[in-house]
C-alpha cells in the first residue's frame, strides 16, 4: 500500500514538473520573440475614415485620402487632378510638424517637386537601417502610373525613391536632392505587373547597402553614398491613381 502511495505522488510530482516546465518554455519563446515584434511598426489603417485625409501619414503633395477597397481600408492618391506646382494644402505647417520650425528649404524644395506626390508616415521618426515594405495596386494613370517607397526625406526636403512605373514595367531607384532628380539604378529585367491586382514592393537598407524586390523577388542591389536617416513613406507621379496598404517598417 505504502509503495503504491509512493508511486502516486511521484507520478504526480513529474506530471506537475513537466506542465511547469511546458510553461516556462512557453514564456520563453514568446520572451524571444518580442524583440523582433517590438522593432516592427505597421501603420493599421482600419479606424481610418473614408474621404478624409489619413491621420496615419501626412500628405505633403498631391491627393491623399483614405478609400474603401473590397471593405478595406486604404490610402489612396489621386493625381487625375493633378496640376504642376501645386503642393498640398497648409504645407508650411505640415513641414513645421515633421521637421520643426527649419522649413523654409525645404518648402521650396517640395514645390520644386510638386509633381510627385507623397505622404510620410508619421509613426517612423527616424529611418537608418532595416526593412520597409508597402502593397500597392495601380488602379490608373495617363500619363503616369507609379507607385513607390519614400525614404531618406531630409530636412531640407531631399529623398530617395524606389519605384514601380506601369507605363515602362520597371522598377528605378530615384534621388531628388537639391531641387534635382536623377535617375540612380533600374531593375535589370522589365517587370510587367497586372493593373488592378495587389502587389508587394520592399527594401533592405543595411548600412549602405541597399536591395529592392517585388513580390518577394529580388530585384536589385545598389550602394548608397552615404548611410539614410530620415523619413519614410509613400510616393507617387503626375496623374497615377494608386492604392496604398500594409506599409510595414521593421529596424
Amino acid at each position: 500500500m505504502k509503495f503504491k502511495l509512493l508511486l502516486l505522488v511521484s507520478i504526480s510530482f513529474l506530471i506537475g514538473s513537466h506542465a511547469l516546465a511546458q510553461r516556462a518554455g512557453g514564456r520563453s519563446g514568446a520572451a524571444s520573440s518580442n524583440p523582433a515584434s517590438s522593432n516592427t511598426v505597421r501603420v493599421d489603417l482600419s479606424r481610418e475614415r473614408s474621404g478624409h485625409e489619413s491621420a496615419k501619414f501626412l500628405s505633403m503633395v498631391g491627393n491623399w485620402t483614405i478609400v474603401d477597397d473590397g471593405g478595406k481600408k486604404v490610402l489612396a492618391v489621386d493625381g487625375r487632378s493633378w496640376l504642376r506646382g501645386q503642393p498640398a494644402g497648409s504645407l508650411a505647417e505640415k513641414a513645421r510638424s515633421i521637421y520643426g520650425a527649419r522649413n523654409e528649404q525645404f518648402i521650396d524644395n517640395v514645390k520644386a517637386w510638386a509633381y510627385f506626390p507623397y505622404a510620410v508616415a508619421k509613426e517612423i521618426p527616424d529611418f537608418r537601417e532595416g526593412e520597409i515594405s508597402i502593397r500597392f495596386k495601380i488602379v490608373a494613370g495617363q500619363l503616369d502610373q507609379c507607385a513607390g517607397i519614400l525614404f531618406n526625406l531630409k530636412e531640407n526636403g531631399d529623398y530617395l525613391t524606389v519605384r514601380f512605373n506601369g507605363m515602362e514595367d520597371n522598377i528605378v531607384l530615384w534621388t531628388f536632392n537639391k531641387g534635382v532628380r536623377k535617375f540612380v539604378k533600374r531593375a535589370p529585367e522589365g517587370l510587367p505587373l497586372a493593373k488592378n491586382q495587389w502587389h508587394t514592393l520592399q527594401i533592405f537598407v543595411h548600412g549602405t547597402n541597399l536591395q529592392a524586390s517585388v513580390n518577394g523577388k529580388h530585384v536589385f542591389d545598389y550602394t548608397l553614398p552615404e548611410p539614410v536617416s530620415g523619413k519614410v513613406g509613400v510616393w507617387s507621379k503626375t496623374d497615377s491613381v494608386s492604392f496604398f496598404d500594409d506599409f510595414t517598417v521593421t529596424k
